[in-house]
Order: C-alpha cells, then sequence, then structure tokens
C-alpha cells in the first residue's frame, strides 16, 4: 500500500465511522448542485417569475453558512454530533422527495433553507470528526472525504438530465418565442443577483408540463442509504435511546491519554491542560467567548484569520468561476456557441473531482503547506495566463481544466494545515468552513454586479484579483506559522505516544 501500516491500521480501526463521514458529504455534494440544472423545472412547477425563483439559491446559500457556523454546537459528544449527522442527511432526503410538492416559491424556498441548514452541519461536523479522530493524519482522510462532494456535485445533474424539460415547461401563447433562450438561461442560473435574469421573458400561467420530479425521487432514494448508515453507527455505539441511554463524550486526543494511562506522563497531564485544550472545535459563537482567549498569543489570532481569508478567496473562486465561466464565454470577445459554452461548468467540476482524487494519494507524500503553496501560485498563474490568452477559445478550456485542478485541493490541505499548527486545539475548522462560506457567498454577488457593470472581460481580471489576494494570505500565514509558539520540550518528547494511545484506544472503541 502507498501510505504505511501505521496510518493502515488506524483508518482499518475507525473504518466505519471514516465511511460513515464519507457517505454524509455525498449528500452534501448531491444536495449543492442539483438547483442550477432544476431551478427552470422549478420555475415552471411554482409559476413563478426568474427573478423571483433565483431567491431560491440564496436561502440556499445563506441558510448553508448558518448552519457551517452553528454545526460545532453538536460537537460536545459523540452522540450528539451523530444524531446531528443523522437528522441533517435524513432532512436531505426529506428535502428531495418534498421539493415537487412545492408549488409555491415561497415554501420552495423554505424548503430549499432546511436543505441549507443540513449541508451547513455536514459540512463543519465532517470535517471536524476525521481531524479528531486521524489529527496529524488527517490531511489524506480529508482529501478522500472532499472528493465525494465533488461526485455528489457531478452525479446530481446527470441524474436531473433525463428529466429536464426540452422547451418551456409552461404552455401558453408566446412558448415558442420562450422557448429558444432556454438553452441560454438554464446555463446561466447561477447563485447571483436575480435582477440579471430580469430581461428574460418566460410564461408565468398556463399548462405545466414538467417531470422533474421524477429526478427528485430518484435523488431522494439515492441519498436514504446515508443516514441509515450514520443510524448503524450509532446503534453500534449504542447510542440509540432503546438500545443506551447513556451517551459517551467524544474525547480529545489528550483526554484520552490521560483516561487511558492516568499513572504515565504526569506532566504531560499538567502540559495539556493550556487555556485552548477546552475550547479547541467549537461553534463559532462559543470561539469567540472571551474565556478562550486568555493568555492568548496575537499570533493565535491571526493564524485563524489568515487561514480563513485564503479559503474566503480560494472557495469564492470557484463559486464565481463555476458560477459565471458560461456568460463570459458566450459573450464577447470569444462568443463561444452556448452548447459548446455549457460543458465549460461541468469541466470545471470534473477536474475539482479528478483533483481530489489524485490529492488522496499525494497528501500522503506531501505536506499541506506545499499543497497550498502549490494551489495558490497555479490559482495566480492560471488566471495570469487567462488574462494574456484571452481571446483563446482553445486555452479557455485548458485553463479552465487547470484551475479546477490547483482548487480542488485547498479546503482540505488548508484545514489539516492550519489545525496542526494550532496543535488541534484552537477553532480553526469552524472558522475555516465559515469563512470559506461566506467568501463563496460574497464573491458570487460582488463579481454577478461587476460584471454586470463592467462587461465581461472583468470577470478574469476578479479572478486575478481574488488570486493575488489569496496568494498574500498565504504568505502571511507561513509568516505567523513561524511565530506562532512552539509545543514545549515535554510535548515534543510525547508526540509520538500519542498517535500510539489512539491507536491503541480509538475513540470509537468501548
Amino acid at each position: 500500500m502507498w501510505w504505511d501500516e501505521r496510518v493502515s491500521a488506524r483508518f482499518r480501526r475507525n473504518l466505519q465511522p471514516t465511511l460513515t463521514y464519507w457517505s454524509v458529504f455525498f449528500s452534501f455534494g448531491l444536495c449543492i448542485a442539483f438547483l442550477g440544472p432544476t431551478l427552470l423545472d422549478l420555475r415552471c412547477q411554482t409559476q413563478s417569475s426568474l427573478s423571483q425563483i433565483t431567491w431560491v439559491f440564496f436561502s440556499q446559500q445563506f441558510c448553508l453558512l448558518l448552519g457551517s457556523c452553528l454545526g460545532g454546537v453538536f460537537k460536545r459528544t459523540l452522540a450528539q454530533s451523530l444524531f446531528a449527522l443523522f437528522a441533517s442527511s435524513l432532512a436531505i432526503s426529506l428535502v428531495f422527495a418534498i421539493i415537487p410538492l412545492c408549488h409555491n416559491v415561497v415554501v420552495l424556498a423554505v424548503v430549499m433553507a432546511v436543505a441549507g441548514l443540513a449541508m451547513g452541519c455536514i459540512d463543519t461536523i465532517s470535517n471536524m470528526q476525521l481531524v479528531k479522530i486521524y489529527q496529524k493524519d488527517s490531511a489524506i482522510f480529508l482529501q478522500a472525504l472532499h472528493f465525494f462532494v465533488g461526485f455528489g456535485a457531478l452525479l446530481s445533474p446527470l441524474i436531473a438530465d433525463p428529466f429536464l424539460s426540452d422547451t418551456n415547461c409552461i404552455l401558453s401563447n408566446s412558448t415558442a418565442n420562450a422557448s429558444s433562450n432556454l438553452p441560454h438561461i438554464r446555463k446561466s442560473l447561477v447563485p447571483h443577483h436575480p435582477g440579471n435574469l430580469s430581461h428574460y421573458d418566460l410564461p408565468m400561467k398556463g399548462m405545466v408540463v414538467t417531470r422533474v420530479s421524477y429526478a427528485f425521487w430518484i435523488m431522494a432514494l439515492i441519498n436514504l442509504p446515508v443516514p441509515i448508515a450514520v443510524f448503524f453507527l450509532l446503534y453500534k455505539e449504542r447510542m440509540v435511546p432503546c438500545f443506551n441511554s447513556s451517551s459517551r463524550p467524544l474525547l480529545s486526543a489528550d483526554e484520552l491519554a490521560m483516561e487511558t494511562r492516568p499513572t504515565e506522563k504526569d506532566d504531560l497531564s499538567a502540559a495539556v491542560q493550556r487555556p485552548h485544550a477546552a475550547g479547541g472545535h467549537d461553534d463559532l459563537f462559543s470561539c469567540c467567548q472571551s474565556k478562550n482567549f486568555r493568555g492568548a498569543s496575537y499570533t493565535y489570532f491571526a493564524v485563524h484569520i489568515t487561514g480563513a481569508l485564503v479559503l474566503f478567496m480560494t472557495d469564492g473562486i470557484v463559486g464565481e468561476y463555476s458560477g459565471f465561466i458560461y456568460s463570459y464565454a458566450v459573450e464577447e470577445p470569444l462568443s463561444v456557441v452556448h452548447k459548446v459554452a455549457g460543458y465549460l461548468p461541468s469541466l470545471f467540476w470534473g477536474f475539482i473531482t479528478l483533483g481530489r482524487l489524485i490529492s488522496i494519494p499525494v497528501s500522503y507524500r506531501m505536506k499541506p503547506a506545499t499543497m497550498v503553496f502549490i494551489n495558490v501560485v497555479g490559482v495566480l498563474i492560471t488566471f495570469l495566463l487567462l488574462l494574456i490568452f484571452s481571446y483563446s477559445v482553445v486555452f479557455l478550456f485548458v485553463g479552465t481544466a487547470s484551475l479546477g485542478l490547483f482548487l480542488s485541493s485547498t479546503f482540505p490541505s488548508m484545514l489539516a494545515y492550519t489545525e496542526d499548527i494550532l496543535q488541534y486545539k484552537g477553532c480553526a475548522t469552524t472558522v475555516l468552513v465559515t469563512g470559506a462560506g461566506i467568501g463563496e457567498m460574497v464573491l458570487q454577488l460582488l463579481v454577478g454586479s461587476i460584471i454586470h457593470d463592467q462587461g465581461s472581460y472583468s470577470f478574469l481580471v476578479c479572478g486575478m484579483i481574488f488570486g493575488g489576494l489569496a496568494f498574500t494570505f498565504y504568505a502571511f500565514l507561513l509568516f505567523f506559522h513561524r511565530m506562532y509558539p512552539k509545543p514545549s520540550s515535554d510535548m515534543d518528547d510525547a508526540s509520538p505516544d500519542k498517535p500510539a494511545v489512539m491507536d491503541d484506544t480509538g475513540q470509537y472503541q468501548r
């Protein structure tokens, strides 16, 4: 095997929880990508205008961000974390099943808001639990986790595509004229300001003819094994109330070491009881409490902030590039044929998924800091070349694939790197997930407004600026890493024992 026996043994020991968290992230990916291609059929189902239906995007994105902030609330015990994941993954299946029954756009927005909350909880909790299980070995498992969200994001549009309407799905006198705009509108529907689509005229009254309901019911069935897998993990841990009413706290590695070896390393037990040990991996609001700041150096805050800003930029680039690359390609000077331009978002997400798959073995051989450096430099160079060859359609496709590869592993690598700097005692997971979510929402809105006012060329200029800012913030993170206090000699001496303790006990063994 391309990893050593220690990591392999650790993976086998935590096989069921690891596979469960990976499957839950598949639910996340399945839910995040279906809305764009199906939105026109949902507009017909709710008989709403384009401006009204595109606000469904906002309800999902805003509640996803809110769910990411609140996800850390459920980390306090293993039972809370698993019950939150069970409820969230089950909610996504229920959302898929309920969407065909939503004939009012407000009801649809509320349902999508519930899906957003569930997705946010999944995002925070799954990342957090894998970091807690594997700690310094977490990079490779985080890469695999984010491969599954890419796989789900690729699968849901493929499921929906056979059931999408080829012509306008509301039959009226103006149907023939409106249907000619349908492919362009479908590719242009992205989570940005709904006013950008107000100039398209589609009928709102008439007979509704859409088969998209079947796509949602199929996705509900495909996702149903995920909450079942979480339930089996709860059952295995005897946390289902009818089998065992007690739940065991989810202990940190240091607490496990002290619990299982009380007579050894007494000096270590004093060393690990530091101000941030108890406050690590909290929800965003708990992280901001003043009690967690006592005795913290300025570099403690700087590492959190600069790490979040890097992901604010890179995840924002993912959102704005996937959302606007089609609109950029069909406009002058490229004027790509609509059908050809429609392959660009799929190419982008395909190479993100491929990059995450490649990053699984690469992350075992390469440090997370090195991977993030390659990623941000690659993004910057790709945007520079896209600007230089802005009149080349061929290079637009090459640059899109390259950008997907470089952006693919940025989030899991940055999470592993930042948690490692903080010795798994900060609020890095919660802060980074929240920062990434804010960036994805804000930069889409910002770029949509700029393109509307300044023209399509500003799309690449914005990407270049965001890439430059991501590189700058990463340089600051490297600087603060060098300034961050190193662990004491006692901790250094004990650190080789810590993974062994986790291997011997395992936080999922009873």
